[in-house]
């Protein structure tokens, strides 16, 4: 039977982009001990508190159908949250509560892209991107943020693609980079999407996990609250990645709609998560800060190596849980040293060409294992850098 377009072609016909990762798994099943730097996963789980609240909910009866937008608790609790953290007054008018960020990211582009339509991205960008635009029937638009600018993107490059195009998709801080967007790139990108009359979907799932300077949403700047669509999540900021809940923050038409949609495909969120979504938000800044506190000291401390050696180079990581490595040093591609460095010392990291063609010859480095063994690994991965680097007749172009 003949499948549709729209599903044999979300991946755009190549790879989605995991492919080390699935080899490490692979690994990893076999009985191989690997060290796992690829996805963003905290290797502490939820915490039994947010647990507890769950199993409570779910014996106090939470377990039938919940209201399809989010329930009117969980969207009052993040309309408080949204406000504290950006001083834009925001409502429970403006929240749709969703299975995870990436729903959110496929309701925010259902509304803001018809079938056909032009929606630009930055790359290097998280994996899903370009596969969740095609998934709404849109037509995926790179637009690349380079090295020698620090991942920061370049607004004229922006610009020159906007004429015509129904959205942006931006994510600050940054996955794969960790860069965080400054005020002056935020500002001139708002400013390229009020021009242009363009839709600006922000991810900020990572909106917690800040090592340096502040974050800024663009939600808040002028002229920007009614084009602005806000993916948010408790995944980074609570532990809660397996939990699925997460919510868009937008213009109260676009939410209704978007309810609509819930009501179309997901069918709301199940109400024992909603509710211990409620109890994970009310435990405050503190806690938020004390899920953070790992992945700013692993960042120092791969900063730290980093810095101790001439062959891999940092992008500056100011947020997030990873660090972005030039190799290019080596001479060979993100994906031949990824390969290499996961064949050779049973480290799996993502090259930088999983998240598209502005990271080749870097790879991510997920700071998602225990201090002690995060430095094993990066000692293995500065050790086979300078060894290719030293004598790339070792090793051939990748």
């Amino acid at each position: 039977m003949k499948l549709a377009r729209r599903i044999t072609g979300l991946t755009g016909g190549g790879s989605d982009g995991w492919d080390v990762y699935y080899r490490a798994q692979d690994m990893l099943a076999a009985g191989h001990d690997i060290t796992q730097l690829t996805i963003g996963e905290h290797d502490i789980g939820t915490d039994r508190a947010i647990l507890d609240a769950m199993h409570d909910a779910t014996l106090a009866g939470h377990t039938g159908y919940s209201m399809f937008n989010g329930n009117l608790n969980l969207r009052e609790r993040v309309a408080a949250r949204v406000t504290a953290r950006t001083g834009l007054a925001t409502t429970p008018d403006n929240v749709l509560i969703v299975p995870g960020g990436q729903a959110g990211l496929f309701a925010a582009h259902h509304a803001a892209c018809d079938e056909g339509d032009r929606a630009l991205f930055i790359d290097p960008y998280y994996a899903t991107y370009p596969g969740t635009i095609r998934g709404v029937g849109a037509v995926p638009v790179a637009i690349p943020a380079r090295p020698d600018r620090m991942f920061q993107p370049d607004p004229a490059d922006i610009a020159a693609q906007a004429d015509g195009a129904s959205s942006l998709l931006i994510n600050s801080p940054n996955n794969p980079t960790g860069v965080i967007y400054t005020p002056e790139t935020l500002g001139t990108i708002t400013q390229v999407c009020r021009d242009h009359d363009m839709w600006l979907i922000s991810d900020e799932v990572y909106d917690t996990l800040v090592w340096k300077g502040t974050h800024l949403s663009p939600r808040t700047l002028p002229g920007m609250a009614e084009r602005t669509l806000v993916i948010g999540s408790l995944s980074k900021s609570h532990a809660m990645t397996g939990s699925r809940i997460g919510w868009v923050i937008g213009p109260p038409e676009a939410i209704a709609h978007m309810g609509n949609l819930a009501t179309h495909t997901t069918y709301g969120v199940a109400g024992f998560v909603q509710e211990a979504a409620c109890f994970a938000l009310d435990q405050g800044a503190a806690f938020e800060a004390a899920i953070a506190a790992p992945f700013r000291r692993r960042r120092d401390l791969v900063l730290g190596m980093i810095a101790a050696q001439d062959v891999v180079r940092a992008i500056p990581a100011d947020g997030a849980m990873f660090v972005m490595l030039d190799i290019r040093a080596t001479g060979l591609s993100g994906e031949a040293f990824a390969d290499r460095l996961l064949d050779t010392h049973h480290v799996a990291v993502m090259p930088g060409e999983s998240f598209g063609t502005a990271a080749g010859g870097h790879v991510r480095v997920a700071l998602t294992v225990a201090d002690e063994r995060l430095a094993r690994a990066l000692a293995h991965l500065l050790d086979l850098a300078s060894d290719l680097a030293r004598d790339p007749a070792r090793s051939p172009k990748g």
